[in-house]
């Protein structure tokens, strides 16, 4: 989804000789009235933004303002009464010069279906005026380019996982994890950004990643991609070494012979 650069505003230039700025026209759409009252208070604190006067309470609503505004980006709650917000995220990605989609929600369990809805932001509440900010930035720098490879990515057979960062929610490709280890409740997913933590259970994500993960302690799963070697230490435990981490990763006993097959190129 891109910004209808056609609909927007264009600020006159300052008398510094700024270079000229543009007005992004935002459509807010939320069940409740309190919501959208303090989605927009957070877009008149923020520089460049119109906010569409009309709200939408729900994605039947949202489309009928989108049809007659033109915004460049929609606010998007997600559990609304009537249409949801991604059965409307899935109409406006059809329509021929679709604004961009943020969704807001209180559930963080719906980040695929809405990445897959090509939204290009994923909020949860309470939202944040600089998480606000930085994603409605995003939204309009979005370049042709990205487009193309966020819808590839979203129609491609690719598993991920949903990870809340410090940009919001995001989606991280299996193919970019080396390591994931289980402590208490949460789940730490090493990859080449660094760690992030989700809830999914490593039952469920060995489960739903199937042979590209291998089971190395009861409490952890590493990338078959991702293992360099298998020593052990003085002591008698057995470690791994995994690309990209700098640390060793224990084996315990009951997988060292599947990891030593797994090692050697063989499978059980």
């Amino acid at each position: 989804m891109s910004i209808n650069s056609h609909e927007q505003k264009k600020v006159s230039p300052s008398s510094s000789g700024e270079e000229d700025t543009f007005t992004i026209k935002v459509l807010i759409c939320d069940d409740e009235p309190l919501a959208r009252e303090r989605l927009k208070t957070m877009l008149d604190k923020t520089g460049g933004i119109e906010t569409v006067e009309d709200t939408a309470a729900n994605g039947t609503q949202a489309l009928e303002l989108i049809e007659k505004n033109q915004p460049d980006i929609v606010l998007l709650d997600i559990q609304m009464p009537g249409m949801d917000g991604l059965t409307c995220a899935q109409k406006i990605a059809d329509m021929e010069t679709p604004p961009a989609v943020i969704f807001c929600t209180a559930y963080n369990q719906h980040a695929l279906d809405a990445f897959k809805a090509q939204a290009v932001g994923y909020l949860l509440k309470p939202i944040r005026q600089s998480e606000l900010a930085k994603s409605l930035k995003q939204a309009q720098r979005l370049t042709q380019s990205q487009i193309t490879a966020l819808n590839a990515r979203n129609h491609s057979n690719e598993e991920h996982v949903v990870a809340r960062t410090r940009q919001g929610v995001e989606l991280i490709p299996a193919s970019d994890i080396t390591l994931f280890q289980a402590d208490q409740k949460y789940v730490t997913v090493s990859y080449p950004k660094g760690e992030v933590l989700i809830d999914e259970p490593l039952k469920s994500l060995q489960e739903r990643l199937g042979d590209s993960f291998v089971r190395i302690h009861r409490n952890a799963l590493v990338a078959r991609k991702a293992i360099e070697s298998m020593s052990q230490s003085d002591d008698g435990f057995y470690v791994l070494n995994i690309k990209g981490l700098n640390e060793p990763v224990t084996v315990s006993r009951r997988h060292v012979s599947s990891v030593r097959r797994v090692i050697q190129g063989t499978s059980r």
